[in-house]
């Protein structure tokens, strides 16, 4: 399966705050033997995001498209109807949602009278229980608003915890065929240029090398859809390649 990945705010554009979603996604992603292919993040701006789902969408490279951030119904929260303009859907409102986070809202006031009354807090409950029309919601405890799936588009919440659990609940329906396999050497990449263009022409594989830092070894990484190919490919670089441990962080 290969996956396209957006990650959606303004914060994250400016620097404000670290795309740790997009590593964690990638990560995760790449375990279940899934393939990414696009990483990309935007502001939020509905249009953008729109026309951005809609072309990955025309791409047969993809097959699935994960976007977070941006869902929750404050007036930047705009993901989520992007998607339903990219696909062409109403965007409405999920009565069971309405529900719930009215449920949800009358729990917290009554827990929290103190900070309720100190910020006059507002919320607004339609805007969060919305969700492109047809969409199916992907609902976790440590999140507000729903996250949802629709078509072959997945949109989860930015708060890392909260996207979290909406991967995890839905992780099964990404996998894949692609394993991959590392080796760590204290040899500077430029010296590497030989034996990475052999390995590739002797075993079906790619490989990427990553170069040293001050503080860390280079990385080898070779991935392909046969494991014994990727084994076999390995044991080929150790023989003709200096290596060490893997760094301890």
């Amino acid at each position: 399966m290969n996956v396209a990945l957006l990650t959606v705010g303004d914060e994250l554009l400016a620097g404000e705050t670290t795309n740790t979603n997009a590593s964690w996604l990638a990560a995760r992603l790449t375990e279940r033997g899934a393939t990414v292919r696009r990483i990309l993040t935007v502001p939020d701006d509905r249009e953008f995001i729109a026309a951005t789902v809609a072309r990955w969408q025309d791409d047969p490279e993809i097959d699935a498209i994960i976007a977070t951030g941006g869902i929750g119904g404050t007036p930047d929260d705009v993901t989520v109807p992007a998607v339903a303009d990219a696909l062409d859907r109403e965007f409405v409102v999920f009565e069971g949602m309405y529900d719930r986070l009215r449920e949800k809202a009358t729990a917290f006031r009554e827990e929290n009278p103190d900070l309720v009354a100190e910020y006059d807090l507002e919320l607004d409950l339609e805007a969060a229980a919305s969700l492109p029309e047809g969409a199916t919601p992907i609902v976790v405890d440590e999140g507000w608003a729903p996250g949802c799936v629709v078509e072959n588009v997945y949109v989860f919440a930015g708060i890392p915890e909260e996207m979290h659990a909406m991967f995890e609940s839905v992780a099964a329906e990404f996998s894949g065929e692609t394993v991959s396999q590392t080796i760590f050497t204290p040899a500077p990449e430029g010296a590497l240029h030989e034996v990475l263009e052999a390995v590739t022409d002797e075993f079906s594989v790619s490989v990427g090398s990553y170069p040293r830092g001050p503080d860390r070894p280079g990385r080898i990484r070779v991935s392909g859809s046969d494991p014994e190919a990727v084994e076999r490919a390995i044991s080929w670089l150790e023989a003709r390649v200096e290596t060490v441990e893997p760094p301890s962080s």
